[in-house]
């Protein structure tokens, strides 16, 4: 199962134009779901001649029950955005709450698919 938590899906129907991993040991378990690979992915939209590039950014947490693909954050955020944005993560227990919300959507999604 894959789900892509976006408005509009369309948004990351290409491959990302940069990403970095930031676990990928596959050895974490979260309430029963195995954490193989987190990633944060970065879909450049648009590029503004004053304001810079229109940075998409997603996390993707493939777990042994499925993957889920969600906006972490968007907006003109400058040329190294995705950098600050994993290191903040991994500074401030950002992670933790990546795993969390992740799991949560997954659970919800397996319910939905089961009663249908």
């Amino acid at each position: 199962m894959k789900i892509i938590d976006l408005t509009n899906p369309q948004r990351v129907n290409q491959a990302p134009d940069k990403k970095i991993t930031l676990l990928s040991s596959g050895n974490y378990i979260e309430q029963g779901f195995q954490i193989k690979t987190i990633q944060l992915r970065l879909y450049i939209e648009k590029i503004d001649e004053k304001l810079g590039p229109f940075s998409l950014i997603t996390t993707l947490v493939e777990t042994d029950k499925g993957s889920i693909e969600m906006l972490y954050d968007e907006g003109y955020r400058g040329a190294d955005t995705l950098e600050q944005t994993a290191d903040f993560l991994k500074s401030h227990l950002g992670l933790s709450s990546l795993i969390l919300r992740s799991v949560i959507a997954l659970k919800e999604a397996s319910k939905k698919q089961n009663t249908q």
